[in-house]
């Protein structure tokens, strides 16, 4: 994995990752991303690979067929797992629930703004992997300058939005896309996803 400063540019690569598959239907140029040999070694490096159909397909016959796969299991109108916190959570699932004015109210504290045109709900998994994105960042940056203060504070942040919240709804929504899924790609992206924050709750130990 290299040195830690590595690891936490590497993790940050993945959050955002997740983050532009996760948001809205695959386009042509987050494919070709995603087979670039350097996006394609570091998933590696996570224990995960892309199936062989991904990678040998061109990006636009590959987004053709996802972009109903992708309306299918997260938009519907028919049934469908909508990829929010709040419905997911057992003791919520309601679409903003308590736990979506508490992610709110965590992003704009640290002050890391929504992107421009944003216009969906903050506890959108999208949304919440693009925020620990940009922690994760802010880690790395504070670790290159010996910025003790400012790691601190990012640990403290991601080790509790983890516990909090990734932690308390991840799973369940991951178990269900697999199920649900008919295309290979989501299941593996959802399997990838479980196992990635697996891998982020044990850092915070050694810490």
């Amino acid at each position: 994995m290299g040195n830690i400063i590595e690891l936490a540019e590497k993790r940050s690569a993945i959050y955002g990752l997740l983050a532009l598959i996760y948001r809205q239907e695959l386009k042509v140029e987050i494919v070709n991303e995603l087979k670039k040999p350097e996006f394609i070694q570091v998933l590696e490096e996570f224990g995960f690979s892309l199936n062989e159909k991904f990678v040998a397909q061109s990006a636009k016959k590959t987004v053709q067929e996802l972009s109903l796969e992708y309306t299918r299991l997260f938009i519907g109108p028919g049934k469908h797992i909508p990829p929010y916190e709040s419905v997911n959570r057992k003791e919520e699932g309601l679409l903003w629930g308590k736990s979506t004015v508490t992610v709110k109210k965590l992003i704009e504290f640290l002050g890391l703004n929504y992107r421009e045109g944003f216009l969906n709900i903050p506890d959108h998994i999208s949304v919440e992997f693009e925020f620990m994105q940009k922690l994760v960042n802010r880690e790395r940056e504070a670790r290159e300058q010996n910025d003790k203060k400012t790691l601190s504070n990012c640990l403290e942040f991601e080790k509790k939005f983890i516990d909090e919240h990734f932690s308390q709804w991840i799973p369940v929504f991951c178990e269900k896309v697999v199920t649900e899924s008919n295309d290979l790609f989501y299941g593996q992206i959802a399997k990838l996803t479980e196992k990635f924050i697996e891998f982020e709750k044990t850092l915070y130990k050694a810490e």
